[in-house]
């Protein structure tokens, strides 16, 4: 087995990385060893720090972003201390570099009044439109991800007791509901569900009009088509009701740790950007109120 393939193994096996972190990572390992095999003629194990080096300015020669560039360091600082591990090389040709320093961007959030607009898109009418409503409820009421949403199975749900089971990255962790997601989900389940599920055994909370699990890019069209049908001239994305559910949460006095447990954040550093969020919009009121601002 080569490299690459025992570190994509490793990734997934061992570092329990995300499916879209492991297809970033493989991406950029491989494309660092399609340009030493064809500008150097040499393989990856040969590299040394000023190939990295180079290729990085390559890498922003040729149109790409500083944030991709520092995800390709990333990428590959952990592919050669996979390597060191192993005892395949002596060194990691990309110890010490630093990645050139990009402006941090700030998640896109929606006000309370915008998520109350578009939470009242979707028409409890017929079975999309109850389905749908159920799943923008869940998703603001949780600040699950998208993946985690979808991956949900019915046996995931305790409407009795008012919370839901979500597991992440081997992990298992419990998130309450309001009493709006709450009815929304009781409304789907029981008069919805069962006449939409193509197979009796079928696990999945949320399936699509065909009866099978609802799949990423179904969802990403269902947030595309209600954001147009709201109005709302921000880009919605699958993730700005997670970002938007955590700073609200802040707002109204819920603490970083609390919110680090119900996002599933590995690290208190990932939450507390959140609190960036807020002092800049604080900030921003002040400057436009502020009679001598």
């Amino acid at each position: 087995m080569d490299d690459i393939l025992r570190y994509h193994t490793y990734l997934m096996e061992e570092k329990l990385a995300s499916r879209n972190t492991v297809a970033s990572y493989l991406r950029d390992v491989n494309q660092f060893a399609d340009y030493l095999q064809n500008y150097l003629a040499c393989d990856l194990r040969q590299a040394k720090g000023e190939m990295v080096e180079n290729y990085m300015n390559w890498m922003l020669g040729h149109g790409k972003s500083a944030a991709s560039v520092t995800r390709f360091l990333a990428a590959i600082k952990s592919f050669y201390n996979f390597l060191l591990e192993e005892g395949a090389v002596e060194s990691n040709p990309a110890k010490g570099l630093a990645a050139a320093r990009t402006e941090r961007k700030y998640p896109e959030i929606l006000t309370s009044r915008e998520v109350e607009l578009f939470l009242d898109q979707p028409q409890c009418v017929d079975a999309k439109g109850f389905r749908d409503h159920a799943m923008l409820e869940l998703l603001y009421a949780t600040g699950i991800r998208v993946s985690e949403l979808i991956s949900l199975n019915l046996s995931d749900l305790n409407l009795s007791a008012g919370f839901i089971r979500c597991r992440s990255k081997g992990k298992e962790r419990i998130i309450p509901l309001y009493h709006g997601a709450i009815k929304a989900l009781q409304d789907y389940v029981k008069n919805i569900r069962p006449h939409l599920i193509a197979d009796s055994g079928e696990k999945a909370l949320f399936v699509n009009m065909n009866g099978e699990r609802m799949s990423r890019q179904g969802f990403w069209k269902i947030i595309k088509h209600y954001q147009e049908k709201a109005g709302i001239e921000k880009d919605i994305t699958p993730h700005t009701l997670r970002h938007s559910f955590a700073v609200h949460l802040l707002e109204n006095g819920a603490d970083l740790r609390s919110i680090q447990e119900m996002l599933g954040h590995a690290d208190i550093s990932s939450t507390q950007i959140y609190t960036h969020v807020v002092k800049r919009q604080l900030k921003d009121v002040y400057h436009k109120a502020h009679p001598r601002a």
